[in-house]
């Protein structure tokens, strides 16, 4: 990102609310990143357990990405459905100018430093030669039945320094024409990995795990994905069940993938059906105006991290809603927002959709990055196997952009000082502003309810633009430049003690 990362985090530079006292926390990483509830939590203690909940070292990583990338590939590229059916015939699978090379260097051009692949979507077609299914790259003759796109894009994705995930559906029509998905199994323990005829792998370390018999297909699949391919740094999983009958509902092995994955990709956050990343809500890629990433949730269906409040509500963390969750809510839990959205309008490729403007993405990045949200901006390859040659160019634009829109920080060595409740910096000279970004230190949880910002002229402060939430990422337009040479944050509402990490000012050159 073109943006400058300032820490303060000492003492001195703390903000304390004016409702709130200063209490001292305890160091990084040993708070926990969820607190139990109960129903007869008042308002206070569900408030106090808030400002207490801090993120792991994975999800701060994967909220300082910002943007990140989605890639949308597989049979639906060739048939030109969004959801498969499962019983395509993978020949019809023919990338013949497959060059992840160029996606990833598209997407390095982009901003993105992280990108996942959809390596297997709701059909079952699977983008490696799985030991576990026929419908996979193998049964192509694609590269004489040699072909793996997974390998290709976790080799190219690092090596232009792009962090690697992977989209492993939790649907799987294709087992279920086998039948094996949603058959009504039990859940027993499973050795996994299964072995199998032929099998090349010598004294594999192994788990016993429950799981229904299309659970241990799962387990087995994300053995060979998360051991045979390098690092993983995301795992995505959705909550769909594909278009089987509604009596025939799968119930997935939750808990055993989620203790695979963190036995196997320890540093790899889990989205979105996951316990580190919840899915906002839409997939227009808009955040909430005041996002929390302190939430209520619950606990389901074999240990799914799942919304105490609607997943599309208006209002997921704020004191109202933690109070409204109160009669569900079995934890207050660090799960912060991903914001998908495709730059066309279909996740996979159709040759009849063009790429959203220049404009339109840099809004969905301002009501997501501005709003305490990672953006997840899916590109999907086209039946050549490339990334089009106008997406390409948007992304281009679209992170030249964003670099327009914040350049510089203007703030950058200025004089800095704070009080309990003011943070000011002086910029030495007037300057024009129109762009403010902020950011507190996650480390020490999110505390900011409201704040505003204030610009000093002709001898009084003056409110410039004000908000509730900050958390670790918020962008605030003003409607037209304002000039001065001494801006303040006030945070007029806190949890705790709020700790700013970044008050940058910047001129937009657009």
């Amino acid at each position: 990102m073109a943006i400058s990362r300032r820490l303060f985090v000492l003492a001195s530079t703390a903000l304390v609310a004016s409702t709130g006292t200063s209490v001292a926390l305890a160091a990084p990483g040993e708070a926990p990143s969820r607190i139990p509830v109960s129903p007869s939590d008042t308002e206070d203690d569900l408030v106090r357990k808030a400002s207490q909940v801090r993120p792991t070292a994975r999800q701060i990583a994967w909220q300082n990405l910002g943007r990140t990338a989605f890639l949308h590939f597989g049979v639906n590229t060739f048939t030109g459905l969004e959801w498969g059916t499962g019983d395509e015939d993978p020949d019809v699978f023919q990338p013949v100018g497959l060059d992840t090379d160029q996606w990833a260097r598209a997407l390095r051009d982009g901003g993105f430093e992280l990108a996942i692949l959809t390596v297997k979507h709701h059909d079952g077609f699977v983008l490696h030669p799985s030991r576990y299914t026929d419908h996979s790259v193998a049964s192509s003759s694609w590269r004489g039945g040699r072909g793996d796109v997974l390998r290709s894009f976790a080799d190219s994705m690092r090596r232009h320094g792009i962090k690697v995930g992977v989209y492993i559906s939790p649907a799987d029509e294709n087992q279920y024409l086998h039948g094996v998905y949603a058959n009504g199994s039990a859940r027993t323990e499973r050795t996994i990995p299964t072995l199998v005829d032929g099998d090349d792998r010598t004294n594999p370390r192994t788990f016993t795990l429950d799981a229904t018999d299309y659970g241990a297909h799962m387990l087995n699949q994300l053995y060979e994905v998360l051991t045979e391919y390098g690092p993983v740094d995301e795992v995505w999983f959705d909550g769909a069940q594909g278009r089987i009958p509604p009596d025939k509902v799968e119930k997935y092995d939750w808990d055993s993938w989620y203790t695979l994955v963190r036995a196997l990709a320890p540093d790899a956050s889990i989205a979105v059906s996951g316990p580190d990343v919840r899915w906002v809500g839409n997939e227009g890629g808009l955040a909430r105006e005041d996002e929390w990433s302190v939430v209520p949730v619950t606990r389901k269906d074999n240990g799914r991290t799942d919304y105490a409040l609607a997943y599309d509500a208006p209002d997921e963390g704020s004191r109202a809603a933690l109070v409204a969750a109160r009669p569900v809510a079995d934890y207050l839990q660090w799960w912060p927002a991903e914001c998908d959205v495709s730059i066309r309008d279909g996740w996979f490729y159709h040759a009849d959709q063009q790429p959203k403007s220049v404009d339109e993405l840099t809004d969905i990045y301002f009501r997501s990055v501005g709003r305490n949200s990672v953006l997840l901006l899916n590109i999907p390859p086209d039946t050549q196997g490339l990334l089009p040659a106008a997406d390409v160019v948007r992304l281009r634009e679209f992170r030249e952009r964003v670099d327009r829109e914040l350049p510089e920080d203007l703030g950058r060595g200025a004089v800095v000082r704070s009080s309990p409740e003011v943070f000011t910096v002086d910029l030495g000279t007037e300057h024009e502003v129109d762009r403010i970004r902020l950011a507190e230190d996650i480390r020490h949880g999110q505390q900011v309810e409201s704040f505003v910002v204030e610009a000093y002229g002709a001898g009084a402060w003056s409110r410039v633009a004000g908000a509730g939430t900050i958390g670790a990422s918020r962008i605030l337009l003003l409607s037209a430049p304002v000039r001065a040479r001494r801006w303040r944050l006030r945070v007029t509402r806190s949890r705790r003690t709020a700790r700013i990490a970044e008050f940058a000012l910047h001129r937009s050159r657009i």
